[in-house]
């Protein structure tokens, strides 16, 4: 019948735009203002409410899925045939990770507060678009590892904290501000980097080389320098390579490929050639290890940030969805069953932001604990935080039906970028081996976590009990390396448990030690034991546009 509409759009929620991403976080901003001083709480809290708002931002959100329909291009060589080897990205990619810099993600070791609020920026931006974190991550971590070297942390420090993002490659003294990459794995031996074969060979300036050799992943490899391992004359030595040399000729920087992933596909991924490529040493000659590890404990307490931020913004889109949507007769998020199963998902977003930004305070604080609690803590956190966000995805897309399935609702991209940071920067078995290995040569901390977790004694019984469950597992070493992700899996638990009884509303720690330290929780999201207040824990992580 002419005229006859038969198209009226009902019972669809509203786009989840045009809000602040920061403090409609309960759970993260409640820890922002547990771990900053309140003589810098008021700037602290100003700085991220505006980055929130620009992540909450229908513009934002439009460039984010630009970057990510339009991955990155390598052109090997100009038209006329010289190596070139530039990777060409949209537009969108550069205005995001523009505003990235701006927000000062790149600079927290100098600031009051910087590691904080840092990683609470960290954690809001990994919800727009995860790729350019990756970038920024790096160049933020770069600088534990540079000051193995004062002359070359004095000169580069200043570029890396720099809020001015200059995509421009030339000389990095030239340049406002500069972004830094990272070179380890071979493809011999992946994360066992002693194997390297990268060979460094001694040039007369004292602290140059030339090398020679390949690596398998080098993550942003249009940066404007690199933190790179190579055998040097007295073994594994970690090395600057600067994509452009100050003369302004081009590095030898041969970019073989770009790698297809899973997710993370707005950022690239290369393999690279070394081939009489000029670098600097950092550090002394076969200390290698010792003087990117601090590089790799950064960049690791940023997979579990992000893996935080992922969950963060799955739960919001779940919860977004369930709050407009009806079916049965009634709100879904108001039906029992959809109930428990966001409430469980609320849980696991909520202990993986508490711990997280419980790490960051520890790097701020600096002192000889927090130092021995970092060292266990943050491979633990790594490990179990980045291994939950995948299910947690999955379950999330799940709570909006066959709209969730579709690249439209945003929710596949979190799906396909959940599994990245259980894999990145040391997957799960290499996680849990540092765990046993700080245990069996560094005492003081395992004290440190046990102070940390001992603060909440007594508060809750099933939380002591897990901890009593902890300490026979510690006890038995027979056979713990093949009982190392159990050891990790609880030592993470109880330190989740020890925070949320501490800081989170009792009915958040009751959920919580009811189904994960209790043992009354079933194999899936949505089994939450009866007798919580599932409603208020719903409530609690509900965005409020």
């Amino acid at each position: 019948m002419a005229g006859t509409s038969t198209h009226t759009v009902t019972n669809q929620p509203p786009p989840l735009v045009g809000y602040d991403v920061f403090t409609a976080d309960r759970a993260l901003a409640e820890a922002v203002d547990r771990h900053t001083a309140p003589d810098v709480l008021d700037e602290v809290r100003a700085e991220l409410s505006a980055l929130g708002r620009a992540a909450g931002s229908a513009q934002l959100h439009e460039w984010a899925v630009q970057a990510d329909e339009h991955p990155p291009r390598l052109h090997s060589h100009d038209r006329y045939g010289h190596r070139i080897d530039e990777v060409e990205f949209h537009p969108a990619w550069h205005r995001l990770l523009g505003k990235g810099v701006s927000a000062g993600l790149t600079g927290a070791w100098t600031r009051p507060a910087g590691h904080v609020r840092r990683a609470a920026g960290f954690l809001v931006w990994t919800q727009v678009e995860a790729g350019t974190c990756c970038p920024l991550s790096m160049t933020h971590a770069a600088v534990p590892a540079l000051r193995a070297d004062a002359g070359l942390a004095a000169e580069w420090e200043p570029r890396l904290a720099s809020t001015v993002y200059d995509r421009e490659l030339r000389p990095a003294g030239q340049k406002p501000g500069a972004l830094f990459g990272m070179g380890m794995t071979e493809k011999q031996g992946g994360s066992d980097v002693r194997a390297n074969t990268t060979v460094a060979r001694p040039l007369t300036e004292p602290g140059t080389y030339v090398l020679t050799g390949h690596k398998w992943f080098c993550s942003a490899p249009m940066s404007d320098a690199f933190l790179v391992l190579a055998q040097a004359p007295g073994g594994l030595t970690c090395f600057l390579v600067p994509r452009v040399l100050p003369d302004g000729g081009r590095n030898v920087f041969l970019i073989q490929r770009l790698k297809d992933k899973l997710g993370n596909r707005s950022n690239a991924s290369a393999e690279v050639e070394f081939a009489g490529t000029w670098a600097r040493r950092v550090g002394e000659e076969g200390r290698g290890v010792h003087t990117i590890i601090g590089m790799v404990a950064a960049t690791r307490l940023d997979c579990a940030l992000g893996s935080a931020g992922l969950m963060r913004q799955a739960v919001a889109q779940a919860v977004h969805h369930c709050t407009h949507r009806e079916a049965f007769g009634g709100k879904l998020v108001d039906k029992p069953l959809m109930r428990n199963v966001l409430a469980d998902l609320a849980l696991e977003s909520e202990a993986a932001t508490a711990l997280a930004l419980r790490l960051a305070a520890a790097c701020d604080d600096g002192g000889e604990q927090e130092r021995a609690f970092l060292r266990l803590a943050v491979p633990a956190a790594k490990y179990w935080i980045t291994k939950r966000c995948a299910p947690v995805a999955v379950e999330a897309a799940e709570c909006l039906g066959g709209n969730g399935y579709v690249e439209e609702s945003g929710l596949p991209r979190l799906v396909r970028e959940s599994p990245l940071n259980s894999i990145w920067e040391g997957a799960g078995n290499v996680q849990a081996l540092d765990v046993l290995r700080a245990l069996q040569r560094e005492p003081g901390a395992l004290d440190a976590c046990l102070t940390e977790i001992g603060r909440a004694h007594g508060a809750d019984h099933r939380l002591d009990r897990a901890v009593k469950d902890l300490f026979t597992e510690l006890a038995d070493l027979d056979g713990i390396e093949g009982r190392a992700r159990r050891v990790v899996e609880r030592l993470a638990l109880v330190l989740q448990g020890s925070l949320l009884v501490r800081h989170a509303p009792p009915e958040v720690a009751d959920a919580f030690c009811a189904s994960r330290l209790g043992g009354d929780h079933g194999a899936s999201f949505g089994t939450l034991p009866t007798g919580l207040d599932l409603e208020s824990v719903v409530d609690r992580a509900r965005p409020t546009l």
